[in-house]
């Protein structure tokens, strides 16, 4: 019911007074118990100034008078990120841990296209490098190196991920960089040094590098094919350790600090050479590989990013073609170009590749979100992150097991009929079915070290 001009004589007459029981009718018009006023008494209208003439804002508005919806002011929703739903397993998890030890964190909720929100970028260069050490051990190729410096690209990565820890207490750091490496490494170990043993070897004192390898550990040349390989969790180890001087040098002068860190294998090359042994290995090791986790570093820092793109390319171009050259215009002193045994060389060349890989990561940010739509492929790289260690330790062994197990084929005629047991690309496949069973067989360790519950696959 519509508020009337005899509504309003009424009410001037008092019909709708304080207390009056001809009230009938509420504010918009609905019929309501007389009782009502007397309960909920209200003031009446002001007097002093007629009906008509108060302002509008004053005005009691009847609902069938109301302003029409669509000339009200429009509602403004607070801003907020978009919904975006989210794709299947890209629920934020805790971060597995990868093949150079980095701290499991509880990750933020993932972006579109992540995967548990780790960089697929890098994690993608590490399965890469992965696939390419087991190549170069299963073929042997000196170029594969100069394809893809595998080592170079994963202490760079190695030296982003700890540079991001140690905002941490350095202390804290370095233990649980040590309690990630070491008991997958004594889970490995404990099979070679028996086999080793059953095949009469005799170690000396220098067993302790079984335990804590700073050196390298020592071996029978029976099985050096399976522990030749430890090079690199000696030279990640003492990267780990001399890390949090190295920051801090680093963030002094971070530009003149990675450049000056090419020196020492310039020095080791032509001037004072390291003593043989165990010593000479490792500084000619950390020397080589040096520059490579400091670039993880300035990645981190955010140094590249802030690089002039010009300059960059012209250093990164001029490394690369001074490891070149030097591999190939010494392949007679070193009787080959493989980069693996000739370290200047491999030091620059990993230092200009490696240079360009990161620097494009810093200055487009690229993420490598694609491989979500790869279901299977984005599985692959999950699983080679999460079980880095155990594919690094156990593809030598993969290998040399492969041998044997082609020769049982031999001894089934439809094998040797249809199968190529003689080819390097059959035992390379044959190695890498034995690496997938290694994976759930020993690489729950890994999540053990890490104090996460044991899974067959990460």
């Amino acid at each position: 019911m519509s508020w009337t001009p005899e509504h309003e004589q009424q009410r001037q007459d008092g019909q709708y007074g304080q207390g009056g029981q001809h009230w009938q009718y509420g504010q918009y018009g609905h019929q309501v118990d007389p009782g009502y006023r007397q309960q909920y008494e209200q003031p009446p209208y002001e007097q002093s100034v007629p009906y008509a003439e108060q302002s509008p804002y004053e005005q009691p508005v009847p609902y069938a008078e109301a302003i029409p919806y669509e000339e009200q002011w429009p509602y403004v929703p607070e801003e907020s990120s978009p919904y975006v739903p989210e794709e299947p397993g890209t629920v934020a998890t805790e971060v597995p841990p990868a093949g150079d030890g980095e701290e499991a964190v509880a990750a933020p909720p993932a972006p579109r296209g992540r995967s548990g929100g780790r960089d697929r970028y890098f994690d993608a260069l590490r399965a890469v490098a992965l696939v390419r050490v087991v190549t170069y051990h299963t073929f042997g190729w000196a170029w594969a190196g100069l394809v893809f410096p595998s080592m170079g690209v994963m202490f760079a990565l190695a030296g982003t991920l700890m540079a991001k820890s140690l905002e941490r207490p350095a202390l804290a750091v370095v233990r649980g960089r040590l309690r990630r490496l070491l008991p997958p490494f004594w889970f490995w170990g404990l099979f070679v040094v028996m086999a080793m043993l059953i095949h009469g070897w005799m170690p000396g004192w220098q067993i302790v590098f079984w335990i804590v390898p700073v050196g390298d550990p020592p071996g029978s040349r029976w099985g050096e094919q399976a522990w030749e390989i430890l090079w690199y969790l000696r030279t990640y180890l003492w990267f780990v350790l001399l890390s949090p001087l190295l920051l801090n040098t680093f963030r002094r002068a971070p530009i003149p600090v990675l450049l000056l860190s090419l020196v020492p294998i310039v020095v080791f090359q032509y001037g004072w050479q390291p003593p043989d042994g165990r010593l000479g290995s490792a500084l000619t090791d950390l020397a080589t590989y040096l520059f490579c986790w400091l670039l993880g570093f300035a990645h981190r820092e955010g140094t590249l990013r802030r690089l002039k793109p010009a300059a960059v390319v012209l250093a990164s171009a001029a490394a690369l073609a001074y490891g070149a050259w030097y591999a190939l215009a010494h392949q007679a002193e070193y009787g080959t170009y493989d980069l693996d045994d000739i370290p200047l060389a491999q030091a620059f060349w990993s230092a200009g590749f490696v240079t360009a890989l990161m620097y494009f990561k810093a200055r487009h940010d690229v993420d490598f979100a694609w491989l979500a739509r790869f279901r299977r492929l984005d599985r692959t790289v999950t699983i080679f992150n999460g079980r880095a260690v155990t594919i690094y330790l156990w593809h030598e062994v993969a290998l040399i097991l492969a041998v044997p197990l082609i020769d049982r084929f031999w001894n089934v005629p439809a094998f040797e009929k249809w199968l190529p047991l003689e080819s390097q690309w059959f035992m390379f496949a044959v190695g890498w079915l034995l690496i997938w069973i290694a994976i759930p067989l020993f690489g729950w360790v890994e999540d053990v070290a890490a104090r996460k519950r044991p899974r067959l696959l990460p």
